[in-house]
């Protein structure tokens, strides 16, 4: 049995390989009406502002074998900052994939949504893990204040991949999890790190150190179809908030799908710890493209970058210990602890980056959640925004309407196709 597993998985790396090279193209799909944005429906409407259902385009992907194709997924649903958590505005929002099409006019055509579920097949929430399960710490309350409770299997989902044989794997910010689902969203393993997982294969323990909010934000696969290649947000609370100093570097993670294996990498971010490294996206099985961004809008300042990186003259910093919930140490010190001097003293490369395009100067992009990315090939990147669910936090914890400050429109979801070096 085990060898017709291990037959079947390696015949899903050679076929996601094929589908790769196939789908490597971009010059037969229409994208001339791009930039477009998502269709939507009303949410919900509290206190008289409309919350859309939205939120497509925290992680996107690209379909493995039909050309034009796509996934995007939303985050846990539209939230507010509160005391010492968040106000879920429709706490019985499910995490969702949505397959989309360019269509034969050049138009975004919906395929059919696709909500995570549980391994029972009930639909998940996005509420918090509880104790022991992937909990941030972070306090759930409905729109009126009042208490909510956890989800064993809730998920704050960032990227999605899609796999050759139709499943799907998703990283999330909780955990942080790797989960894999079934072609209609159903969990069929949940990866985390020591002490979280739920399945029988892990992440290394110190990705728990993660800080509340700022989990794995991009996840894609290589052209291999063998390896996960994961990126935490930012800095990591290793060992600790207080003692965390070096705040322009976090990791990126490797899980081989046939053998469990991971792997860390550092890298080195231009911004500090309240910036972002978000979704990711394979040239090959070494080289991949990041995005860099700020919280600011575009047309006020932001930054919304991305940059092409090599994993394969980086040190990996697994360490001998997957266990150790601090990592690998430099002279007794976390690395978080340590200076880039520091680090490289002890000989530990971090991967190397070059820019590849600023959108801001590109094409005067105004969105502030720059999270989804795609390569099409032939140099072309397909670009998608996290729209919030078209809500902000009014500094109160309610929500008011998310407004692009440019146009004076609410934001929405919107592909872009962009050149890149």
């Amino acid at each position: 049995m085990k060898k017709i597993l291990f037959s079947a998985i390696v015949l899903t790396a050679l076929v996601a390989c094929k589908d790769f090279e196939t789908a490597d193209s971009s010059q037969d799909i229409n994208y001339s009406k791009l930039p477009q944005e998502f269709p939507f429906s009303t949410l919900a409407t509290i206190n008289g502002v409309a919350v859309i259902n939205g939120g497509f385009g925290s992680g996107a992907a690209a379909h493995p074998t039909r050309k034009g194709e796509f996934y995007v997924i939303t985050d846990r649903g539209p939230n507010t900052d509160y005391l010492n958590g968040k106000k879920f505005l429709t706490p019985s929002f499910t995490p969702t994939i949505m397959h989309f099409k360019i269509n034969a006019e050049g138009n975004i055509e919906v395929i059919k949504y696709i909500k995570l579920k549980n391994p029972s097949g009930q639909p998940i929430t996005g509420l918090p893990n509880p104790a022991g399960m992937g909990s941030t710490g972070e306090i759930a309350y409905d729109a009126n204040g009042n208490l909510l409770g956890t989800d064993n299997y809730g998920l704050d989902s960032e990227s999605v991949v899609a796999a050759a044989d139709g499943t799907f794997w998703v990283s999330d910010e909780y955990g942080p999890h790797i989960v894999h689902y079934t072609a209609e969203g159903v969990e069929m393993e949940r990866i985390s790190p020591i002490g979280v997982n739920t399945g029988t294969r892990k992440l290394p323990a110190v990705l728990a150190k993660r800080r509340a909010n700022r989990g794995m934000e991009g996840l894609c696969i290589t052209p291999d179809g063998r390896t996960l290649v994961g990126t935490m947000q930012s800095m990591m609370y290793v060992p600790s908030k207080s003692l965390a100093t070096n705040k322009t570097l976090t990791r990126i993670v490797t899980f081989d799908i046939v053998t469990g294996q991971t792997k860390q990498f550092l890298y080195q971010q231009d911004g500090g710890a309240s910036d972002s490294v978000c979704d990711i996206t394979a040239l090959s099985n070494t080289e991949f493209l990041v995005i860099e961004r700020d919280g600011n809008f575009g047309s006020q300042g932001g930054i919304k970058k991305v940059y092409r990186i090599n994993i394969s003259g980086a040190s990996d910093v697994n360490g001998s210990d997957l266990s150790a919930v601090d990592g690998m140490k430099i002279n007794g010190k976390a690395l978080e602890q340590c200076t880039w001097a520091e680090i490289s003293a002890a000989g530990i490369q971090a991967v190397s980056k070059t820019l590849a395009v600023d959108l801001v100067a590109k094409i005067g992009y105004e969105h502030d959640k720059f999270e989804g990315i795609v390569y099409l090939g032939n140099n072309k990147l397909a670009v998608f925004n996290d729209d919030d669910f078209g809500i902000v936090d009014d500094g109160n914890g309610n929500p008011k309407a998310k407004i692009l400050p440019k146009t004076g429109k609410v934001d929405k979801g919107t592909m872009y196709v962009v050149d890149i070096k």
